[in-house]
């Protein structure tokens, strides 16, 4: 093994000069560094000698032991040079075949210098230091290549710009490329899959504007995916479709793997209208196809759409994948719909995708997004294998529900396991510590991202803070915070200034906020609406109604409350109160009736929240009409004890509806869980979870 080692360093050693003279003429600027020796493999005993039969010159030929690094060649005879060119080309592919590629390089130097090998030969050295990301070894198979003359040969010119991709060394895929004189289709489509892979995006699309403009090389159906993709990430929507317009000019829209991208391109753009026609006229659909099209609706909120499609896919007999099911859990637990997610859960089982880690994972977030944490757990516990996914998942879950401790207990095993924390993992136990008024702990572990984990805070992390500090009444150091940001402010950042402003009544630091706000968000009509409140609350009615013609003004709208809640497997959706639903009128007298009721038990309806000119019985009227409400009343009728009453609301809790649910858990003896835009709120017998803490 030793005799190995050291034949391949000297031989290395000997052919590294023309390494460095090739290397030269085409970059001054890099060098390919070689060290003493290499690391040694285990010994692999010798193959007996293969017997081989060559049809075009009826030889036998012998192929060599893998010891055997040297051919007698004899120039005076074309057959016999033949044939050892043969017997090398078999031998290297053969020690290719077997994963010995140190011994077949060590073979491919020791070959005598004039000696032709073939394309193939050439291509199951370079596929074979692909699979070993041997960068070392793939530079001598390069360089040997070029020396020999093959260095405009554009196929192997493309299986090594795919090599030094995969060994995570694009600017050498560059030299391929800019070395070739007349780059094919191959070549370029190889770099720019390249070039998107690592996410170089505008290095990649710029590739793809080079061969738009080189007349001598035709686009093909494999060009278009990966410029798609750039488009995605980077949120090009216009390049985007002038993209799509050059495949329609190409003929290449009824492609199944570029129409799917094309979806995937308008979902990401938040583009959904056009998503959705590429979707449709699609002549042929894959599983693919319709998990994009799911994923794109999830992503953009449109959960009930998200459903329907799936339902769609399972009429016309496409069976779902591991990755529509990630979607479609996603959307099961953001509606809280548990019933429907421990259905897909039994599917998951039959179809034997338990094992898959994305799917474990999306599992606990929906079980945990459902307030089902024991549930939650037992998946959690079972699984062979945890990512940092599967702990961020678990903490969020207890967070989101209120369980701080047990949250901060969870990233307390992680650790303990080893399990490097992300970025994530800090904005879930900041989301905890907000939720029950860490002050703290959620600064100590703010402080420790930098200090302990390297993890530079995002500005996420410091909208958590102001969060935190604003709701425990902090609101100058809330504000200090925000003047010492290495980076501008998000509005994300002044939204959480503004929200604690609203709950402590300060004026002139919600108006500083509302300042940055007007430009950040211009048609954010909640901005607006906040500001409302906190000016009724003060009582400058003149302030309200100048806010209100601001929004009447630049033709704003608030965006209107939605409700859902599952009732026997179904999900049904509230919206108003004259919205199409056969038991409208029975819930609003079944609200009007218990509201009476509580009144006399001393529930006392919050009309200060109403920001128009009504009479009181009128305002009452207006809150009885509030979409959560409306779930409830739906599902009091629709259900029985002890069944949990689950509902999920896309806005924040508002305050009547917080106390008129408290009351209604106490007078029905039901369990109601309410999952709003920030947290859960367990109410029963009278209390809520969060402790009015929100």
């Amino acid at each position: 093994m030793g005799g190995w080692v050291a034949r391949l360093d000297h031989l290395l050693h000997k052919h590294s000069h023309r390494h460095h003279r090739y290397h030269h003429h085409h970059h001054h600027q890099q060098r390919f560094m070689w060290t003493a020796r290499l690391r040694p493999w285990p010994f692999i005993p010798p193959p007996p000698t293969l017997r081989r039969y060559h049809p075009r010159h009826h030889i036998l030929l012998s192929a060599l032991p893998r010891r055997v690094v040297s051919v007698a060649v004899s120039s005076s005879s074309s057959t016999a040079a033949t044939a050892a060119t043969v017997t090398s080309d078999s031998h290297l592919r053969y020690l290719c075949k077997q994963r010995n590629l140190e011994e077949a390089v060590c073979f491919l130097l020791s070959l005598e210098d004039g000696r032709q090998l073939s394309q193939q030969t050439y291509e199951s050295l370079i596929l074979a230091c692909t699979r070993r990301k041997a960068l070392r070894l793939g530079r001598v198979v390069h360089r040997h290549l070029v020396e020999h003359g093959l260095a405009q040969d554009t196929f192997l010119a493309t299986k090594l710009i795919n090599m030094y991709s995969a060994c995570d060394s694009i600017s050498e895929a560059r030299l391929v490329f800019n070395a070739v004189e007349k780059p094919s289709i191959f070549l370029y489509n190889a770099l720019i899959r390249a070039f998107a892979l690592i996410g170089h995006f505008d290095e990649s699309l710029a590739l793809f504007r080079q061969l738009v403009d080189d007349a001598a090389v035709d686009i093909d159906r494999f060009t278009y995916p990966y410029v798609l993709k750039a488009c995605c990430a980077s949120e090009l929507l216009g390049l985007g479709k002038q993209i799509h317009g050059h495949i329609l000019r190409k003929g290449f829209e009824s492609d199944v793997y570029i129409s799917t991208t094309l979806v995937d391109m308008y979902a990401k753009c938040r583009c959904i209208k056009y998503a959705r026609r590429v979707f449709v006229e699609m002549p042929e659909k894959n599983v693919v196809s319709w998990s994009a099209m799911i994923a794109s609706h999830v992503k953009s909120g449109r959960i009930e759409d998200a459903l329907e499609i799936f339902r769609e896919m399972m009429d016309v007999g496409i069976s779902p994948n591991s990755v529509t099911l990630v979607s479609i859990l996603q959307g099961f637990g953001t509606l809280s719909a548990l019933g429907q997610g421990k259905t897909a859960h039994a599917f998951v089982l039959r179809r034997g995708l338990e094992s898959i880690l994305s799917v474990r994972n999306s599992l606990v977030a929906m079980y945990a997004k459902c307030g089902a944490l024991v549930d939650a757990r037992k998946v959690f516990e079972r699984m062979p294998k945890r990512d940092t996914v599967s702990w961020n998942s678990m903490i969020a879950g207890y967070g989101v529900n209120g369980l701080a401790a047990k949250a901060i207990g969870v990233f307390e095993e992680m650790i303990q396991a080893r399990i490097s924390p992300s970025e994530v993992t800090f904005l879930s136990l900041l989301g905890a510590c907000s939720h029950v008024g860490l002050v703290e702990e959620s600064l100590r572990f703010f402080q420790s991202m930098e200090k302990q984990y390297d993890i530079s805070p995002w500005v996420e992390h410091y909208a958590c803070m102001v969060d935190i500090l604003g709701r425990a009444g902090l609101l100058e150091e809330a504000a200090k915070l925000i003047e010492k940001m290495p980076s501008e402010p998000s509005a994300t950042v002044w939204g959480a200034l503004l929200g604690a402003c609203r709950i402590h009544g300060n004026v002139e630091l919600a108006e500083r906020a509302t300042q940055f706000l007007f430009e950040l968000e211009p048609l954010n009509a909640g901005n607006y609406v906040l500001l409302a409140d906190i000016y009724a609350k003060a009582g400058r009615w003149e302030d309200v109604a100048r806010v209100k013609r601001m929004v009447e003004e630049r033709g704003l709208q608030k965006v209107s409350g939605c409700s859902w809640i599952e009732v026997r497997k179904w999900i049904y959706s509230f919206v108003s109160l004259d919205q199409p639903n056969p038991q409208i009128e029975q819930v609003h007298a079944l609200l009007l009736k218990i509201s009476r009721e509580m009144k006399q038990r001393g529930y006392v309806p919050n009309t200060d929240i109403v920001l128009y000119e009504l009479q009181q019985h009128e305002k009452e009227q207006v809150l009885l009409g509030h979409s959560e409400k409306l779930a409830l009343g739906f599902g009091l009728i629709n259900t029985s004890s002890p069944e949990i009453i689950r509902i999920t609301k896309n806005l924040r809790l508002c305050e009547d509806c917080h106390s008129m649910t408290k009351f209604v858990s106490e007078f029905t003896g039901r369990e109601i869980l309410v999952r709003d835009v920030n947290r859960f709120h367990h109410f029963k017998d009278g209390s809520c979870s969060c402790s009015d803490y929100w």
